[in-house]
């Protein structure tokens, strides 16, 4: 009897010893994805990690109960760097699996729920007013419902308790169900019957349709375009499509055709994925600066195998990138390009593709799962060279041959994935990758992060610098506007002072273009009454309420939940609710008030949403269809507009007065990198960075571009106060509804922390938000020396962990880690 070690996506650490029956143990291979019973009833799609012809002791063993595939979908690298993420960042195992793997390779067992028909409500187990929405909704379907599908459409986020809620009063039943989410794309085909050079067959088809004109014409349009007559060409296939197009024919008259015997109609699986635009496979022309930093970079990687590469904003890096890659590719290896922002990928696509055809991937979360299962499925099946660009997920695919990575933007926050595990930084987990693979990375910045440019300048990475724009142009000149001056002036209309109107009007007349940055999506951040001062807020979450014009809505930012804009105010009974403050939608529409004439354009959230968002904007900003792009973080990123002759901060400081000792950096990067975009193909950039607060010694730096002066103080005051780089940052997270049982179940892990770990310990406290989907927030921080083993720190707080569990003190929280938080 043969077993195997599978791991399962749940958050369960280690594996899960199966047995194979006898007729499948030919078919076994690690890296295969089984179908596996896990718990009373669900299924779960596994992969294959180890075999082993030892019985387990002490308890049943389960039989696998399907085998997936025929060859491995996960390649030993990729399992390799699962369990380094696990054990780096403090998770398991099987939630790195569910975060890689697209959802279509992962078949499992799916909650569905029906009313029960013998359901009757009871006088002392009223539904709540939640339940009964839920209730409503679900004997108003005829079929069960999914779970997360009836969560969508009651609007309730957190959907479980209350299903749970339900379950327990009798109301509701549940099911499982085995769902395979992937559909490949098929493509229908049609194909002569007659076999090339056939003659006397292609005269009697000829026969069969003269009395059919549009079937003639379909024949001849066929013959045509699969190359029937040509003897110097293979038979080519034809799409059904292709021949509709061609001889303007419907599907009834192939399908009479078929029914002849004329022709046959299949249908074959396809890619999603090509290219047809074009390509020149022509390098761009390096500048003496540019070419003289490539040389760099090769001989950087000679003693070091990661190089950063500090570049001003529009100094070009991406014509570096390009050669690099070039280099990679006719080595007959694989090249990793990720960008922080999926908006990137769109500009940077088309430049690569031009170049390299298709040779380029793209892979993000904005594509659907089947493409992404497609594109997985095409790294599977080829090593062969090409070029993969996308946001931190790509680190997850299956590389056969991987010869670079190329961390774009390397400091970039959105690298770092929050909520749920594994909360990795795909630009370190690159890497490692990197690292697995003896591949060479490249770490690319105007600004890089305060940690990454201390271990270039300690020797760890190599360093490279360009430190002048391509073609000599000069940086955008950057004024600082003092908001409370300019408003005891009365000089400031809304939301932007007279100085900042007349540079965008000044880049109107010229032709010109500008970008306006807001730090917040919405339309105002708060609501409130004018009367009583009554803010709106989260019945679920400790924040207040951004108003959305475009829904006419008040919406939590953290949960999502959406509620109506009171007519009176439930304080006071009084109509005086107000909205206070400026988000990008806000914003959008006084630039429109002030600026008619012109195309306006906004980049957040709430315009992205569909597959083709980003593109979309980009591309009429691009082409000069708008004028103005009012964005939220997303228009900070590398975009490259050639006709951006004016950017605009509008609130400097809600990006500066933020409670975390990364705000600084974090400012001074988002700042710097938006101010990049204008003045990339003249001299007449100009930066109007809004504040109330210009004294900060950040506007300094930023007005003299002074990265290296801004290093400097930042690294003397992380020193000072030991954070990063000097120590490493963990945070522990305890979430619990039970506001006093989190405060208590905190403490006390904690205060067992501090026994072991001394001063290192911090906390525990409240964090900026400290309850979200109705759970109340606690946050212990620890400082780990850098040299210390992390998998150590993991035994001591799975120690804790297991401890305070057997004793019932964790009953009912949620405790999670943060490793190098951002």
């Amino acid at each position: 009897m043969i077993f195997v070690e599978v791991l399962l996506p749940v958050p369960i650490s280690g594996t899960f010893t199966y047995s194979v029956p006898e007729a499948l143990a030919d078919s076994i291979r690690i890296g295969y994805r089984v179908i596996v019973p896990f718990g009373r009833k669900k299924f779960y799609t596994g992969i294959i990690a180890s075999q082993t012809p030892v019985a387990p002791q002490g308890y049943e063993v389960k039989d696998i109960a399907l085998i997936l595939d025929e060859w491995a979908v996960v390649r030993h690298l990729q399992l390799k760097l699962w369990h380094w993420m696990a054990d780096y960042y403090l998770c398991t195992p099987g939630e790195v699996m569910r975060a890689a793997m697209p959802a279509g390779l992962k078949i499992e067992s799916e909650t569905f729920v029906s009313a029960d028909p013998d359901y009757e409500e009871k006088p002392d187990e009223r539904l709540s007013q939640r339940e009964m929405a839920v209730m409503n909704y679900i004997l108003g379907c005829e079929k069960k419902q999914p779970l997360d599908l009836i969560g969508k459409k009651t609007g309730f986020a957190n959907i479980g308790p209350i299903i749970n809620s339900l379950l327990e009063k009798g109301a509701v039943q549940i099911s499982e169900n085995l769902v395979e989410r992937y559909r490949s794309r098929k493509e229908t085909y049609v194909r002569l019957t007659v076999d090339k050079g056939d003659s006397d067959g292609l005269h009697k088809a000829f026969d069969s349709v003269r009395s059919g004109s549009m079937q003639e014409k379909a024949l001849l349009a066929l013959i045509e375009i699969s190359a029937f007559m040509r003897q110097d060409s293979e038979l080519q296939e034809v799409t059904r499509t292709e021949l509709m197009e061609r001889s303007g024919v419907t599907t009834t008259v192939i399908a009479a055709m078929a029914k002849k015997g004329i022709v046959d109609i299949y249908k074959k699986e396809i890619s999603r994925f090509s290219y047809s635009g074009l390509v020149t496979g022509e390098l761009p022309v390096l500048s003496e600066a540019q070419a003289s930093a490539l040389d760099s970079i090769h001989k950087s990687w000679f003693e070091k195998d990661i190089t950063l590469l500090r570049g001003v904003t529009s100094s070009g890096k991406t014509e570096i990138y390009i050669h690099l890659i070039d280099y990679v590719l006719r080595q007959g290896r694989q090249a990793l390009y990720l960008v922080p922002e999926i908006a990137l990928t769109t500009q940077l696509t088309r430049r690569l593709q031009r170049v390299f055809g298709d040779k380029v991937v793209i892979y993000h979360s904005k594509f659907s799962d089947n493409d992404r299962v497609d594109i997985w499925k095409k790294l599977l099946a080829s090593s062969e060279p090409c070029v993969v660009i996308g946001a931190r997920s790509a680190v997850f695919l299956p590389f056969a041959s991987l010869g670079l990575v190329i961390v774009d933007e390397e400091h970039e926050s959105a690298y770092k994935q929050q909520d749920p595990a594994p909360r990795y930084n795909g630009r370190d987990a690159a890497i490692v990758l990197a690292s697995m693979h003896g591949a060479k990375t490249l770490l690319g910045s105007a600004t890089p992060a305060v940690d990454t440019y201390y271990k270039a300048l300690t020797g760890r990475f190599g360093l490279i610098e360009l430190t002048e724009r391509y073609e000599g142009l000069r940086l955008p000149q950057v004024e600082i506007i003092d908001m409370a001056a300019a408003r005891k002036r009365g000089e400031v209309e809304g939301a932007f002072s007279l100085l900042t109107r007349r540079l965008v009007n000044e880049s109107l007349q010229r032709g010109e273009q500008s970008i306006l940055f807001i730090n917040r999506r919405g339309y105002a951040p708060i609501a409130r009454c004018k009367l009583c001062g009554y803010v709106p807020k989260c019945e679920n979450c400790d924040v207040s309420l951004t108003y959305h014009r475009h829904s006419d809505k008040l919406i939590c930012h953290y949960c999502g939940t959406p509620y109506g804009v009171p007519d009176v105010c439930p304080a006071c009974k009084e109509p005086g609710i107000e909205v206070l403050g400026y988000g990008s939608e806000r914003v959008e529409e006084e630039i429109d008030s002030l600026f008619p004439t012109a195309a306006i354009a906004r980049m957040d959230l709430d315009t992205t949403r569909s597959k083709d968002g980003y593109e979309t904007i980009i591309d009429n900003f691009s082409k000069g269809k708008s004028q103005i792009l009012v964005g939220t973080q997303m228009v900070t990123k590398g975009l490259d507009f050639g006709r951006v002759s004016m950017v605009g901060v509008i609130n400097a400081d809600s990006i500066v007065n933020f409670p975390d000792f990364r705000a600084s950096e974090r400012a001074f990067n988002m700042i710097e990198q938006v101010a990049g975009r204008a003045g990339r193909k003249s001299d007449n950039g100009v930066v109007a960075v809004q504040t109330y607060n210009p004294s900060h010694p950040l506007f300094d730096f930023l007005v003299r571009h002074d990265y290296k002066d801004y290093y400097q103080r930042e690294i003397q005051e992380r020193q000072r106060y030991n954070y990063p780089p000097f120590v490493r940052i963990i945070y522990v997270y305890i979430k619990h509804k039970d506001p006093a049982a989190v405060s208590t179940i905190a403490f006390e892990f904690a205060s067992r922390l501090r026994v072991l770990l001394g001063n290192r310990v911090s906390g525990p406290d409240e964090p900026y938000v400290a309850r979200i989907q109705t759970l109340y927030i606690r946050r212990i921080m620890l400082k780990i020396e850098t040299q210390a083993s992390i998998s150590k720190v993991k035994s001591l707080l799975n120690d804790i962990r297991i401890e305070m569990t057997n004793s019932r003190q964790l009953l009912g929280a949620v405790l999670y880690y943060d490793v190098d938080p951002m």
